[in-house]
């Protein structure tokens, strides 16, 4: 009698949990529900999009604090464009859909060599300063943070780089666009070059 009490007293235990984690259970709809939200980092249009940043300013006031929220974004379509801007909001998702806004309008053109850049730039942004060096291919793309998200918005896929001084994600993010819209094409350059010392040449004659 013992042990039939026990045995029904158990399967009723049973059948409920099997109950509570069948096709309408609570844990199997939250996996699908997270699984509706992907990273997105590519629009329909073919910019790539790359939130940076995200920080949390607290004002003091005199009725208490006020909560804003800024976004560094960087936006590039993958063959030698690219940009980055920073959105203020009082949520993140606004912050983020400003930050890719202002970024969209601040894209410029970068000179490239291929998949690497044409020779090695220091640039310098406040505290911070980076350096990038051209690479083989097949290196990949040797960097970090704020510098990775740019060199892969812009579509450099072989590059090596460092950055001293401050760590400040946004800093980085500004140097390296300096020091990207540094970058000019050698072979140009020296034509440009030559070009101006023969007119001179011909000026003094």
């Amino acid at each position: 009698m013992v042990a039939s009490q026990n045995d029904s007293r158990s399967g009723p235990r049973r059948g409920n949990n099997s109950d509570s984690r069948g096709p309408g259970g609570g844990r199997r709809q939250g996996g699908e529900r997270r699984g509706r939200r992907p990273r997105r980092e590519e629009e329909d249009s073919g910019l790539v999009e790359r939130v940076v940043k995200i920080r949390r300013v607290s004002k003091v006031v005199k009725g208490g604090r006020n909560l804003t929220f800024n976004a560094m974004v960087v936006v590039g379509d993958g063959n030698g464009n690219v940009g980055a801007a920073l959105g203020k909001a009082g949520a993140v998702p606004d912050a983020v859909r400003k930050g890719t806004t202002y970024a969209k309008k601040a894209m410029a053109h970068v000179e490239l060599n291929g998949p690497t850049i044409p020779h090695e730039i220091t640039s310098k942004f406040s505290g911070a300063k980076v350096l990038l060096k051209p690479a083989a291919p097949g290196t990949g793309v040797i960097a970090g943070g704020g510098v990775r998200a740019v060199m892969e918005a812009v579509g450099v896929k072989d590059v090596l780089s460092k950055t001293f001084g401050s760590a400040n994600t946004i800093n980085i993010v500004r140097a390296t666009l300096d020091a990207l819209h540094q970058l000019r094409d050698p072979i140009a350059a020296t034509e440009r070059r030559k070009g101006t010392s023969v007119s001179r040449e011909e000026e003094n004659s």
